[in-house]
């Protein structure tokens, strides 16, 4: 592959793709496009804005700010002058970003919003950072910072800057940081992976030798871009083809930007898919004896096409015909929903349960499973348009090593790996051994066809006090597949017995309490009334037919309240922070276990 820098490729787009959209967002409303040639024109007047300030070669720029145009631009200029980016979760609080901000030595920090602005403002002024300058993308009325268009102005009126621009872009590497990205930290103070130009490019062009990326595809972006999932697939990679970026306007109108903006391909993590699942089930459950029947016949028909493309095999002619009939009934509806012309969507941050990769499938609707880490600029492997496999993460991307260390961990090495953790030799070190291999921490294995198929976190396996290992992640989602569970965390680790900690779906365990004729208005008595408990075990029983003895669930206590990112449950990137909720509800599991050492 040849080496080359997110600069060059962005170059290289603009001037091939300049009247074409680059970027859309809603403003009152109302959908804006921002063509190639204007995006080119606004990266290097922030670029030289920058400049201006003094920013120079390495220097740290931190990014606190939810997905718009600003953060693309900003992000695409920092790296054009030779700065460093330092992207961070909107959601973080104040002491989150102030660790980062301090970590990182950031000189410039710039900031979506008042509300984020404030943040800033509550940092601990006794203590000492490297920040000089803040800028806020928004027009506030605020002397103390500047705004995004104050630096762009800054950066028209430089001299000679479209000589002075192209010399800063020029001179930047493939081996140069691009970014630093801080790991969502599910224990301890989290850690700046440094990642190269030629880190991020090692990775684009692996995912454009596996899909095409052209300039009709419009990608809708609502992942944290923050996050290098999104960074990577919706962000470096539509610019590499000349494609859209649509920015959704805000997590809760997804459904709305789906049908506004009419995505080709869309990335998500798997609790999208997980939403879009329940609600269509919810919708079926709420219809008539009859659309019930015919949607439950549609998917059995669905299901038998997807095992022959699976199989590589042609429908039956009588198969095709109930397959057209289960499209016009029911599939084009569930398609429009996406809309309509969508190419497939990409799940990734988190395992995805094979029956929900099988249900869409068997929709017409094909979700591809990837796996990677930030470490890895992410991806490492991931199932390809034309070759895929449910309830794997699919083949090895094309130009790196993987391979199974002996206790199952996989291991990866090649030009997509980090250059370390920033100021943390010791965990570089422990993380990338002397053969340069990457230790990820997953466990997994790769199959005679050379796809792979994560187990769990290395650090997520539950050791029973008889010795047996329990892999949690495939038992959770196969008992969130029941409508009554809503999220589920596996315990047992140094116990006799696997006991859970559950979340129920409250709409459908209230709608079950209203059949029964139970009392639905307090909550926490409900959940533990004989009739929830019992309904709770059966749905545990019916979804562990294919578990171990030992694997299955013993006990479990339903939660009152959802696991959320407010209340330090879940990271940014929606995974659980397993030790935070064990040490939360430490009473009712000691409950759980009794006497139980």
């Amino acid at each position: 592959m040849d080496k080359v820098t997110i600069n060059q490729m962005v170059q290289n787009t603009i001037q091939q793709h300049g009247s074409k959209s680059a970027l859309s967002y809603k403003v009152d409303k109302q959908w804006q496009d921002i063509s190639y040639a204007t995006l080119g024109e606004r990266i290097k007047h922030f670029c030289l804005g920058l400049a201006e300030l003094g920013l120079q070669k390495g220097d740290r720029v931190a990014l606190l700010s939810e997905n718009r145009p600003e953060w693309a631009i900003t992000d695409l200029a920092t790296l054009a002058g030779g700065g460093v980016t330092v992207p961070m979760f909107s959601t973080l609080t104040a002491a989150q970003v102030e660790y980062i901000v301090r970590d990182s030595g950031a000189k410039v920090i710039c900031v979506s919003s008042e509300q984020q602005l404030e943040k800033i403002k509550a940092f601990d002024t006794n203590a000492t950072t490297n920040l000089q300058h803040i800028i806020v993308f928004d027009d506030l009325p605020d002397d103390s910072v500047r705004t995004f268009d104050q630096v762009c102005e800054l950066g028209q009126q430089v001299e000679n800057g479209d000589e002075k621009y192209q010399q800063a872009s020029e001179a930047v590497e493939p081996d140069d940081l691009a970014s630093i990205i801080y790991t969502s930290g599910t224990t301890g103070d989290p850690k700046g992976a440094m990642l190269t130009h030629g880190n991020f490019m090692s990775n684009v062009q692996a995912a454009t030798g596996i899909v095409s990326i052209t300039p009709d595809d419009i990608f809708l972006s609502f992942l944290p871009l923050s996050h290098v999932f999104e960074r990577m697939g919706g962000h470096y990679l539509p610019l590499s083809g000349g494609a859209n970026i649509s920015y959704a306007e805000s997590l809760f109108t997804i459904r709305q930007d789906m049908q506004d903006v009419r995505p080709t391909i869309m990335m998500s993590v798997p609790r999208l898919y997980e939403g879009m699942h329940e609600r269509i089930l919810r919708s079926v459950k709420e219809g008539s004896g009859l659309k019930q029947k015919i949607f439950h016949w549609s998917v059995g028909v669905g299901s038998k096409v997807s095992q022959a493309v699976q199989e590589k095999r042609e429908p039956s002619s009588m198969l095709s015909l109930k397959a057209s009939i289960a499209d016009k009934l029911v599939f084009q509806k569930l398609k429009a929903a996406t809309g309509g012309r969508l190419r497939f969507f990409v799940s990734g941050g988190a395992p995805l349960s094979q029956a929900i990769a099988e249900f869409f499938h068997a929709a017409g609707i094909l979700i591809l499973e990837g796996y990677g880490l930030t470490e890895t600029s992410p991806v490492i492997s991931v199932n390809r348009p034309d070759q895929w496999k449910f309830g794997t993460v699919g083949p090895v991307v094309p130009g790196i090593e993987v391979k199974i260390a002996e206790d199952g961990e996989i291991l990866s090495r090649g030009p997509h790996i980090m250059q370390g953790y920033f100021n943390k030799p010791s965990d570089t070190a422990e993380a990338i051994d002397s053969d340069g291999w990457f230790h990820t921490g997953d466990i997994g294995e790769i199959d005679a066809e050379g796809f792979v198929k994560i187990t769990d976190r290395k650090k997520n396996i539950l050791v029973l006090s008889n010795g047996k290992n329990v892999a949690p992640q495939p038992i959770e989602n196969q008992l969130k597949q029941s409508p009554y569970i809503s999220e589920i965390m596996l315990l047992g680790d140094q116990r006799s017995t696997v006991t859970a900690l559950i979340v129920p779906n409250y709409d459908e365990i209230k709608e079950y309490a209203a059949e029964q004729q139970l009392d639905a208005e307090d909550l926490p008595a409900l959940l533990q009334t004989r009739e929830i408990q019992q309904l709770i075990r059966g749905e545990i029983n019916q979804h562990s037919s294919d578990f171990a003895d030992f694997e299955r669930v013993r006990r479990f206590t339903l939660m009152e309240e959802e696991f959320s990112q407010e209340s330090g449950d879940i990271t940014p990137t929606l995974k659980l922070k397993r030790q935070v909720i064990m040490e939360k509800h430490k009473a009712a599991i000691d409950q759980m276990y009794g006497d139980d050492g």
